[in-house]
């Protein structure tokens, strides 16, 4: 199979597709590899190296578009990008759809056949391609949201961790999943007085279990989180489902309950967000402010650590880009379920039925798909 890697082009967007050891594995594998010039650069792989591990090296993206069987990326195509797609052509990155009409009509349009890291699974009943975000992302966010209550960035001057004498900061993280856990352990171990809040009782007595008081858990009731809420100096929004948007657990009204220059971090943004002021920003422009709150809603988080996210990803990535490459798109779905739930579009079909709710549009099961 012809695998294409162009470079990232979202607004400080540093992680790439494939690394080196992915087209090592892929050009073992028979197939051929095309990349973008430069794609590997802000993850600290030169065009060297890629070469050295058998890609062919080629300036822009539009020649890798119009070469490949298949494109390998990780943010959602731009609407460049999405242009340049083709009937029968493979999509394997993250996508988002849900809160992004726009991107999912021109997907439809393009007739390719789009796969979604987000929602392909596991036997456990998780996000295996997901998950390594959510853990880069979930460290990332106590950290940013530090910076984030500096005075010279709007907040409210606080230490997470206090200092003798000094409270430490209090922050709330909503969900327990696997950002949620990640961003509770790095807030803890920065000093700070952390509660989590989710809505499962056996992942709360999973977290006790395990953290063994490291960081306070509570059910997440609407009156809870409106308490912790208005007592915290940071929020850390950390709710996902699968393949839908986030909903929204934190009302403007509730956000003018906290304190002026207290900080929101909202890593659910990329499914909508989870907070309803809550809007997209990049590392270039992070912050903004709303009734007094600063908000940190950065779409893509990882990218901040390009090196280490790419290296994440790619690990978790490489086997199922294989099983693409070496069987079809068809096959490798029939052989793998949960690869199969991650087909999100196919031949302008929509076949992810949490994204038809979400827009409106009419869903096929991904099982008629593997037959049209």
């Amino acid at each position: 199979m012809k695998i294409g890697c162009p470079k990232e082009i979202k607004a400080q967007e540093f992680r790439v597709g494939l690394t080196p050891y992915a087209v090592h594995e892929a050009v073992v594998h028979g197939h051929e590899v095309m990349l973008e010039a430069g794609a590997g650069l802000g993850a600290g792989f030169p065009d060297e190296d890629y070469a050295a591990a058998g890609a062919r090296i080629v300036d822009g993206a539009k020649e890798i578009f119009a070469w490949a069987d298949m494109i390998v990326k990780v943010k959602e195509p731009q609407a460049v990008e999405r242009r340049m797609l083709r009937e029968g052509q493979i999509l394997f990155t993250y996508l988002h759809l849900a809160p992004d009409p726009e991107q999912t009509r021109d997907l439809l349009a393009s007739g390719c056949t789009a796969i979604a890291y987000e929602t392909v699974t596991d036997a456990q009943g998780g996000l295996p391609l997901l998950a390594p975000m959510s853990e880069v992302a979930g460290r990332l966010a106590p950290q940013v949201g530090a910076w984030t209550l500096q005075k010279a960035n709007g907040g409210r001057g606080v230490l997470l961790g206090g200092v003798p004498g000094v409270g430490p900061a209090k922050v709330v993280v909503i969900g327990g999943g696997v950002v949620g856990t990640n961003a509770a352990r790095i807030a803890a171990g920065m000093g700070a007085d952390v509660t989590v809040l989710d809505r499962s009782l056996p992942r709360l007595r999973y977290l006790d279990d395990v953290f063994g008081g490291l960081f306070y858990t509570r059910y997440s009731s609407a009156g809870a989180t409106a308490d912790l809420v208005a007592d915290a100096d940071l929020v850390i929004g950390a709710v996902l489902i699968p393949g839908a948007a986030a909903p929204k657990l934190v009302t403007r009204a509730q956000l003018s309950t906290m304190r002026p220059g207290a900080a929101i971090v909202d890593v659910a943004i990329d499914q909508g967000g989870c907070f309803e002021t809550s809007r997209p920003t990049t590392h270039e422009d992070p912050i903004y402010e709303v009734d007094g709150v600063m908000h940190y809603c950065v779409a893509n988080m990882p990218g901040a650590v390009a090196r280490t996210a790419t290296i994440a990803l790619g690990n978790a990535t490489m086997p199922f880009m294989l099983a693409l490459a070496d069987k079809g798109w068809r096959r490798a779905c029939e052989d793998d379920p949960h690869l199969l739930n991650g087909l999100n579009v196919h031949a302008g079909q929509l076949t992810q039925y949490e994204v038809g709710k979400a827009l409106g549009i009419d869903v096929i099961a991904p099982t008629l798909a593997l037959k049209s």
